[in-house]
Order: structure tokens, then C-alpha cells, then sequence
């Protein structure tokens, strides 16, 4: 099911009109996302699906964590999330195969409920030392001199080069 910008705008609207018209009932930490397991499970799969690699459970569970979190600001975030993740749940992502919760995935890339997904895994999965380690990256070398004097120009993960053309 596709998310209309028309929706989300209602939605966002919505929340801030009744925060606004009623102070002390909602406040930005009064609906919490993620507290139950199927959720849990929806929003690992879907960070796989859209980020597959081998990387440890525990990687992705902190990801949906940092999700979790940026779902949870303010209400109108908790909102547009949670009609995300009814959304997927209506559309039978649970039960889907890779493929087709790709295809699916594909299909909602403009809402701002993947955008929220897609942001945050970026700029948590990507900066996890744990991550680093497992693709060889050694984090950052200014502390260390920088990179010149540190293996510059070591290219062992590829093959020699063919110089056959001089």
C-alpha cells in the first residue's frame, strides 16, 4: 500500500493540532515505537532487506534501536512511523520473500516513513566499529598521521594489475 503525500501531510497536521490544542496529554515521549516484538522483527527485516549484507543480528538491532528512536521525537514522527509499520504489516511484509519485500520496499521509497529508515541506517549501520571491522575499514587515520605514511597505497584485497599496454 502506497503512502500518498496528501496522507502524510493530514497526519503531521493532525498531530500538530492536537498537541497543540491539548499541552498536557501529548508530549513527545508519550507514544513509544518499538516496545513489542513484532514490530521489532518487521523493522529488522525491512533494514535487511534494504541493507543486505552479513552483518551480525546485534548491527541491525542497534540500527532499529537508532529507528526507534528518531520514530519516537515528537508525536507526529510516532504517527507517520506507526502508519508505516501498520502499512507493511497490512501488506503482508512478514510473510514475504526477499524478492517481492524488495519490490515492496521499492515501492514506498518515497515516503517519509522509508526516509526515516533509510537515513538513519545509513548514518548508524555505516558508522558501527563493529560494521568497520568486518569490512576493513580502520576508521579514521588523522590522529594517526593521516594515510600517506599508513598504507596509501596498499591495495591487497585487489588483484595486480595488467600493465600491458606500454
Amino acid at each position: 500500500m502506497r503512502v500518498s503525500r496528501r496522507f502524510m501531510l493530514f497526519g503531521t497536521a493532525s498531530a500538530a493540532i492536537l498537541g497543540a490544542a491539548v499541552p498536557g496529554k501529548v508530549k513527545a515521549g508519550s507514544i513509544k515505537i518499538g516496545s513489542d516484538d513484532d514490530t521489532k522483527a518487521r523493522l529488522m527485516k525491512m533494514v535487511k532487506t534494504a541493507f543486505p549484507h552479513d552483518f551480525p543480528d546485534v548491527c541491525y538491532a542497534r540500527t532499529c534501536d537508532a529507528i526507534f528512536a528518531g520514530a519516537n521525537k515528537n508525536a507526529a514522527s510516532a504517527i507517520m512511523f506507526t502508519s508505516g509499520m501498520n502499512d507493511l504489516k497490512a501488506a503482508g511484509f512478514d510473510d514475504m520473500d526477499d524478492a517481492a519485500a524488495l519490490a515492496h520496499l521499492e515501492s514506498i521509497e518515497g515516503s517519509a516513513f522509508f526516509q526515516l529508515m533509510r537515513g538513519t541506517t545509513v548514518t548508524t549501520l555505516y558508522n558501527d566499529h563493529e560494521v568497520w571491522g568486518i569490512l576493513g575499514y580502520e576508521g579514521a587515520s588523522f590522529d594517526k598521521g593521516g594515510y600517506i605514511d599508513r598504507g596509501f597505497n596498499d591495495l591487497d584485497w585487489l588483484p595486480d594489475p595488467r600493465i600491458d599496454y606500454l
